[in-house]
């Protein structure tokens, strides 16, 4: 290993049992602006080291709940083996996983998206875990950390907390039942190996609405309309109005929820990444998902319970 000396990584690396007295090579992954991510290749084996970045259960991200997650992910065969978990330093080690990069535009594709839903499919089948993830309360407590840090809350937070508002209301009249979902679905977290998709990153991983992980997946990646009309078929085999509906609205919540996500991390992270462009962008997409002329139709056919996949 070369490079400047980080007192951080060396010991997270000296504190596995395994690999000491072995010869490590360290290369940094630049992927993610949350944590510090780095490949380590030892004793013939190659693993994932991650550092949570400062502050980070100000996110609502708890460690202990990712460490579960990712082992029930991976009892699932959809994430990657769970090697260690050093609470002491902050640090998860996975084992390195083959797999290629699935570009936007391919998650268009109907064999490529099959293979994303499948694994999307088994974290819902998984187990609960000991976190939740209330995406109506989880933009609010954003709010009130920022403030409370003395980040200026951008105007647009009112108009899209009135939507959330209504979006919770309609949900409301026909719950959906909650389950293990991963919350965090960006192609940077999918690793195509050949027709099996893996995938990473478990740090917003909680219990919640399963239709929150969809209009993740549909919004971040720029699905198509025909794209999200396809993931709803695979993910649920017959699809009606309220699928759509709760489809749509939660693409609404999840740039809501990523815009707050950018708000707080402007007061809280220390890496080189401008979060007022991203809080910007988000809110800017979110406002206009919800100025669609057939929103107060969705909120009507939210209320319709939703006919959930056969298993």
């Amino acid at each position: 290993m070369s490079g400047a000396p980080d007192p951080e990584l060396d010991a997270a690396i000296a504190a596995v049992e395994a690999w000491r007295g072995l010869e490590t090579v360290v290369t940094p992954i630049t992927a993610g602006i949350t944590n510090r991510n780095f490949r380590i290749d030892v004793g013939g084996e190659s693993f994932v080291l991650r550092i949570a970045g400062r502050d980070t259960g100000l996110l609502g991200i708890d460690r202990e709940a990712e460490y579960e997650a990712g082992r029930a992910a991976a009892e699932a065969g959809v994430g990657p083996d769970v090697v260690a978990w050093l609470p002491e330093r902050a640090s998860l080690i996975t084992r390195f996983v083959e797999g290629t990069y699935i570009p936007e535009e391919d998650l268009q594709h109907e064999d490529v998206l099959a293979s994303v839903v499948s694994s999307v499919r088994a974290i819902h089948g998984c187990p609960p875990i000991r976190s939740r993830f209330p995406v109506f309360r989880i933009v609010e407590e954003y709010r009130t950390l920022a403030a409370d840090r003395g980040v200026a809350i951008p105007r647009a937070f009112d108009d899209a907390h009135a939507l959330a508002d209504r979006i919770e209301a309609a949900f409301g009249v026909a719950p959906m039942p909650e389950t293990t979902c991963h919350n965090d679905l960006l192609n940077a977290n999918f690793l195509l190996d050949g027709d099996h998709t893996w995938i990473v990153d478990y740090e917003y991983a909680g219990v919640g609405d399963l239709f929150f992980d969809l209009g993740n997946l549909s919004i971040n990646n720029g699905l198509t309309p025909d794209a999200q009309e396809m993931l709803l078929g695979l993910y649920f085999g017959v699809v009606g109005d309220a699928h759509r509906a709760r489809l749509a609205l939660m693409r609404v919540m999840s740039d809501f929820r990523e815009a707050m996500w950018g708000v707080l991390q402007q007061a809280l992270s220390t890496l080189n990444f401008d979060y007022v462009d991203y809080a910007g962008r988000h809110f800017a997409r979110c406002l206009a998902t919800a100025g669609d002329d057939r929103f107060d139709d969705w909120l009507r056919a939210a209320t319709v319970p939703v006919q959930l996949p056969r298993t």
